[in-house]
């Protein structure tokens, strides 16, 4: 239950990078043809009927979102999302025989040939503001700071934005906001973006986006695990409820833990006339709820279909589904790695909370 600590936790979106260099050439392995990911990850050449489940998602539910995802195309996918952004599937059945006639599966392993790996989720979380800071709302959330010529912004820690005057008056033109509790600010922190029911100053209320500003390049360091660490809580007791409750039962010590995570992140506000639409990913498309996935992008490069082969959080049930690398967070590294995009709203906080899960998973590509 670490995973609003460590997963995409974590990530913030990032900017979209160069498409990753295509794979090497295939290549004959023990169980098929194998493509080789860099030093990160290989795909091992499959069949349909090695993909646990297949074919009992609803794949319609899926397409939308592939189809947005091709407006930033993966390498060698652009013939094929300009024919997918023509088609108008209308159901499951259609769907599938669609990615079956056009798309061929492959294996994600670790070099190493382990096909298991880490499935954890993350979410859009709400917080209430004020564009004044108030009695109750005193902790800032800040945009980011003007970068110097060589495009590097101040690596000030959170402790020193927090507790230094000078760096608080520096950033005062940046705040956006007000809210009330810091565990909040660090929870949208960790996440990377959310949503901000904000009280102007003429008293009206609006519903507008914290997107990703922007960070201070410093690392990134579970206050969860320090609990741990420090004997305060057991393993599985490190949810964001526990560690928020600790923080309530020692207020004495608040600030110690909120500064065991150096990074600070800094946001930019968006408007969000359409609150069903998700924030946008590091692929710089809007992500999907149940339907996008951070990645390792030296792993699986964004736009890529990924079947997911896990469960549901803390339940038997199997969570099989079709869906897109679209993001990826500091936490997310390594070749079968995703970190599942639950949504926004009470559920998509308490199933992003309690999920980390075993997980194998395969890409579909072009054929």
């Amino acid at each position: 239950m670490l995973l609003l600590l460590a997963s995409c936790a974590s990530t913030p979106p990032a900017p979209v990078p160069a498409p990753p260099r295509p794979p090497a050439a295939i290549e004959p392995g023990p169980t098929g043809p194998v493509l080789q990911r860099g030093d990160r990850a290989r795909w091992v050449r499959a069949n349909w009927a090695d993909l646990p489940g297949w074919g009992g998602d609803a794949l319609a539910e899926w397409w939308p979102a592939f189809v947005r995802g091709c407006a930033r195309p993966a390498s060698g996918w652009a013939a094929l999302c300009q024919q997918a952004q023509r088609q108008s599937l209308g159901d499951d059945v259609a769907t599938l025989a669609w990615v079956q006639s056009h798309l061929q599966p492959w294996r994600v392993e670790a070099l190493d040939a382990n096909a298991v790996g880490l499935a954890t989720g993350y979410f859009e979380p709400l917080l209430v503001g004020s564009r004044q800071r108030t009695a109750t709302q005193q902790v800032p959330l800040y945009g980011a700071p003007p970068a110097d010529a060589s495009g590097r912004r101040p690596s000030w820690t959170r402790q020193q934005i927090d507790s230094d005057p000078a760096i608080q008056a520096a950033l005062a033109a940046r705040t956006i906001a007000w809210v009330a509790d810091p565990l909040d600010a660090l929870l949208l922190h960790i996440q990377g973006s959310g949503r901000l029911q904000v009280q102007e100053a003429g008293g009206s209320e609006r519903l507008v986006r914290l997107a990703f500003g922007g960070h201070n390049d410093q690392p990134y360091r579970s206050v969860g695990r320090w609990l741990i660490e420090q004997g305060e809580l057991r393993p599985g007791e490190a949810s964001w409820p526990a560690i928020k409750d600790w923080a309530r039962r020692n207020p004495a010590r608040a600030n110690e833990l909120l500064w065991q995570n150096p990074r600070y992140v800094y946001f930019k506000e968006e408007p969000l006339p359409d609150p069903t639409v998700g924030p946008r990913g590091a692929q710089a498309v809007p992500l999907t709820p149940g339907r996008s996935i951070a990645v390792d992008p030296q792993a699986v490069p964004y736009g890529t279909p990924v079947w997911l082969d896990t469960t549901e959080p803390l339940s038997s049930r199997p969570l099989q589904r079709l869906v897109m690398a679209q993001d990826t967070g500091s936490a997310i590294v390594g070749a079968v790695r995703a970190d599942y995009f639950w949504g926004w709203g009470g559920e998509a906080e308490a199933q992003a909370g309690r999920m980390k899960q075993p997980l194998r998973m395969w890409v579909l590509l072009p054929q």
